[in-house]
């Protein structure tokens, strides 16, 4: 008998321009944006996590830099 996976849903708030830009790059590549999502957070899982500790650190620096702007 295989075991039983347990799934979790997570909602996720984006801003419009890039859940636009998040629908064009899954019509390119023939996905739901679900699935693009899931296969981006699984891909970052995977990752050895010094790789993932930078990719985090530019995200936050990029955010930070947004924020600064609308404010």
């Amino acid at each position: 008998m295989e075991p039983v996976e347990h799934t979790t849903t997570l909602q996720v708030t984006l801003p419009s321009s890039d859940e636009h830009q998040l629908q064009v790059m899954a019509t390119r590549l023939g996905v739901l944006p679900e699935d693009l999502v899931r296969l981006s957070i699984q891909m970052l899982i995977a990752r050895p996590p010094q790789d993932v500790a930078e990719a985090a650190a530019y995200v936050l620096k990029k955010n930070a830099e947004l924020y600064r702007r609308l404010v």
